[in-house]
């Protein structure tokens, strides 16, 4: 069954493009359009899509303040920000209203459909300019409103690697078969990640993986 996904954007020629490129694929259906974050609310309330997929310069409510506000009426529906803002603090606070994906408009269709195909499939994605921007700025510790992501810096290749493949959505079971490692090994990585980064469960060290940009595909000719 495909994934069904509402398009927010307050133009209509974006939205035009968009369904173009979906209607060449079995794996969505573009059940609704707004134009403005009210629009956006009220569709998701009443049809609880699998996808939203928004601009952040929406009229009336921004896309940061939708995020929040759907979630809170339709947690199901999985929240992409398609924009032309690459700066971090958008980024960041898109992330933590909840959103599981930020694409740029400038991304290519391939790009869109990636980011589609991960979120559809339980994980999170940033366009690659978004997270190579974000993880240099976490690295020297300057990137606005993301408090504990300056400890990245000790973590090892490994952890490194491990933190990027939970927000990818694999589980200890699939990170301990992709790494050829032991499943009490990526436990014993997931639990120092958390404590080194300071936080208290698997989603939060999710969002802080998301907002520091760790989330490239798993190259296993890189494996530490």
């Amino acid at each position: 069954m495909p994934s069904s996904l509402v398009l927010a954007d307050d133009h209509q020629i974006l939205r035009d493009g968009v369904r173009a490129i979906l209607a060449q694929q079995e794996e969505f259906v573009v059940v609704a359009e707004a134009g403005n974050g009210l629009d956006a609310i009220q569709i998701c309330k009443e049809l609880r899509p699998d996808l939203i997929l928004m601009e952040i310069a929406l009229p009336g409510v921004n896309g940061i303040e939708v995020t929040a506000e759907l979630l809170r009426h339709s947690p199901s529906t999985k929240v992409m920000i398609l924009s032309t803002y690459d700066d971090e603090r958008s980024v960041v606070s898109s992330i933590r209203a909840g959103a599981r994906a930020y694409v740029l408009k400038k991304s290519s269709a391939s790009d869109l459909l990636d980011a589609l195909r991960t979120v559809a499939h339980g994980g999170s994605y940033l366009s690659p300019q978004v997270s190579d921007q974000l993880l240099r700025r976490i690295r020297r510790g300057d990137v606005a409103g993301t408090p504990g992501a300056a400890p990245l810096d000790s973590l090892s290749p490994r952890e490194l690697q491990v933190m990027r493949m939970v927000t990818e959505g694999h589980t200890s079971k699939e990170i301990a078969a992709l790494l050829n490692l032991g499943l009490q090994t990526v436990r014993s990585y997931r639990k120092t990640l958390m404590r080194k980064l300071g936080v208290s469960n698997a989603a939060s060290l999710t969002q802080l993986a998301l907002s520091a940009g760790v989330n490239r595909p798993f190259d296993p000719n890189n494996a530490a």
